[in-house]
């Protein structure tokens, strides 16, 4: 038993700026359909106690798409369906960390 609503809770970045923008934004990178996606998966899994949400900038544009899971703070950078799927089987459901996709604090 958890006092916890969710277990994880998954933050992904949306943020979108106009074509050209020196930063970038994660949604000209295809964090939309990335996240869609994983919420159908993480849903066909049955991944119990995780919400996956939108979240404007979270302010790592450079590196996107981005997305963050608390309860740990973890931050990852993702570009495929592959990724995507790591981070659901391993961190999600695993409970380990995918250390080719995470991000440093210093990044």
């Amino acid at each position: 038993m958890t006092d916890h609503y969710y277990q994880a809770h998954v933050f992904v970045c949306q943020n979108e700026r106009p074509a050209g923008h020196e930063r970038g934004c994660c949604n000209s990178k295809g964090a939309t359909k990335l996240r869609n996606y994983m919420k159908v998966r993480a849903k066909e899994l049955g991944i119990p106690m995780t919400r996956i949400n939108t979240a404007g900038c979270l302010d790592r544009c450079e590196l996107g798409p981005v997305m963050v899971i608390y309860p740990e703070g973890t931050w990852y950078r993702y570009e495929t369906m592959e990724d995507i799927d790591a981070i659901l089987d391993d961190h999600l459901v695993g409970g380990q960390v995918v250390e080719r996709l995470q991000l440093s604090p210093d990044q």
